[in-house]
């Protein structure tokens, strides 16, 4: 009898990172939900707290490895607190939305963050912005508007808080690009301790003892927000960002499948349109940066300078 070998293609870095992209993107998604259904019966402290606390004691193996000088030799000390600041009333204003609001609701607010970064950069960091990235970002704009229009059932409380919040998340993305040199680590370490402290602080104010199922619940939340940060960081060494950056609008449907299914939540039309021309503004605007990058830099080195959680 005569046997047949089964050769297998091997799958390439760059299919390999968009599947991992992919993943995370879903991986993120689970993760609102979660919150979103965690902070139905939890405040948000409480939330932030466990959350925080499950993913130092996953990051600290690492940490280990390279010791405590990358974070007490950070640079910018002043710099690396605003982000911290940032991110925390971020993760904050997050939870605090979806509970008033529908997961999709939230999301596309959340996703307008490009457009106030690419808004924000000329004069926090003195990035050039031209005529076809300016009618994006004033594009962009209306879909913000479109999608905060406000109907009767919505509250707007809730909407002025996610305005913030993407606000905080863009600045704390702007920040990040001024502190290229601090290791992945180090600012993963300093964004999750800030939540901690967040937590540690607005917890006495609304403890509830929670379950062990929903314990197990509150810790996975840590565990699966590690998890995409993992393969946020391998997926864009395995392939160029121009493959794998406009994956993060994938957030969008997976917002709307687990919010109705979890909590039969549908977003409103206005949002969805709104959402479509934010997402058509996001994605000229990183078109025109990667076409500026590849114009200053004709020959970019192929080596992955990154580090891996």
């Amino acid at each position: 009898m005569s046997s047949l070998k089964a050769t297998a293609t091997p799958m390439s870095p760059a299919r390999m990172g968009v599947l991992i992209m992919l993943l995370a993107m879903f991986l993120f998604s689970l993760n609102d939900a979660m919150g979103k259904w965690l902070v139905a019966t939890y405040s948000v402290g409480q939330v932030l707290l466990l959350r925080s606390a499950v993913a130092l004691v996953i990051l600290l193996p690492f940490l280990w490895k390279s010791g405590l000088k990358p974070i007490l030799s950070a640079e910018r000390p002043m710099l690396q607190f605003a982000r911290v600041v940032f991110s925390t009333a971020e993760v904050f204003c997050f939870y605090w939305a979806v509970y008033f609001l529908p997961l999709a609701d939230v999301m596309t607010y959340w996703l307008a963050a490009p457009i106030y970064v690419a808004a924000m950069s000329p004069f926090l960091l003195k990035e050039k912005v031209g005529p076809i990235r300016w009618a994006a970002i004033g594009l962009g704009f209306v879909g913000v508007l479109v999608a905060l229009t406000p109907s009767g059932e919505v509250n707007p409380l809730a909407i002025l808080v996610s305005v913030v919040g993407t606000l905080a998340f863009a600045l704390m993305v702007i920040t990040g690009r001024t502190l290229r040199g601090t290791p992945d680590k180090t600012l993963v370490f300093f964004q999750i301790t800030g939540a901690l402290v967040a937590g540690l602080i607005l917890t006495p104010f609304g403890w509830v003892t929670p379950t062990l199922p929903d314990f197990l619940l509150l810790g996975t939340l840590g565990v699966v927000a590690m998890l995409a940060h993992i393969c946020v960081n391998r997926a864009v060494k395995l392939a160029d960002a121009a493959a794998v950056a406009p994956l993060q609008y994938t957030l969008l449907p997976w917002a709307i499948i687990l919010g109705y299914l979890l909590f039969g939540d549908l977003p409103r039309p206005l949002t969805l349109i709104g959402a479509a021309i934010i997402i058509t503004s996001s994605f000229i605007i990183y078109l025109r940066e990667q076409r500026t990058r590849r114009a200053a830099s004709p020959a970019p080195s192929t080596s992955g300078t990154g580090e891996t959680l």
